[in-house]
C-alpha cells in the first residue's frame, strides 16, 4: 500500500513517528513533508499529498500541522479528497467507516505522539462500511 505524507513545522516529529511506524509494517511511504522545525506554509506540503491521493499515486494520505485545520482545509479542496481532521482513534475509525475519508489530519499540538501513530494504524486498518453510508459520501464532492 502507498501512503503520501505531508507536514509543516509542528509536524515534524509526529511525521518522523509515523513513517518509522509505516516502514516497519511495509508500507510505502512517500514524504513531501518538511524535515525541520523551521516555519514554514502547510499549503505547499499538504497539496502534494492531496493531488497523490487524488491521482491514485498513493492509496492514502496523512497530513500533519499544529491544528489539523489549516492541513485539512487545504486537502478538502481537492475533488477526490475526502480529509478528515481527527484526534482520537475513535473519531478515525468512524472517518473511515462512514466517510470512507482517504486523508487523515492529524493535529500535532493536540495529540501525543502515540496518538498519533495509533490513529495512523487505525485509519489504515478501517474499512468503508459503504451501505447507508455510500450515497452520503457520493454527495459531497461539487462537480
Amino acid at each position: 500500500m502507498k501512503i503520501a505524507i505531508g507536514n509543516d513545522h509542528a509536524g515534524t516529529d509526529y511525521k518522523n513517528a509515523v513513517v518509522t511506524y509505516l516502514k516497519k509494517e511495509g508500507y510505502q511511504v512517500t514524504n513531501y513533508g518538511t524535515d525541520t522545525n523551521e516555519s514554514v506554509d502547510y499549503p505547499d506540503f499538504v497539496h502534494p499529498v492531496a493531488d497523490a491521493v487524488e491521482n491514485n499515486k498513493a492509496d492514502f494520505g496523512i497530513i500533519i500541522c499544529g491544528s489539523g485545520n489549516g492541513a485539512n482545509m487545504t486537502a478538502n479542496k481537492h475533488q477526490k479528497v475526502r480529509s478528515a481532521l481527527c484526534w482520537t482513534k475513535e473519531i478515525t475509525e468512524l472517518a473511515r467507516q462512514h466517510n470512507d475519508a482517504n486523508i487523515l489530519s492529524i493535529p500535532a499540538r493536540f495529540t501525543s505522539e502515540p496518538q498519533a501513530v495509533e490513529m495512523v494504524k487505525t485509519f489504515l486498518k478501517t474499512e468503508f462500511e459503504g451501505g447507508r453510508h455510500q450515497k452520503r459520501v457520493e454527495k459531497i464532492a461539487c462537480s
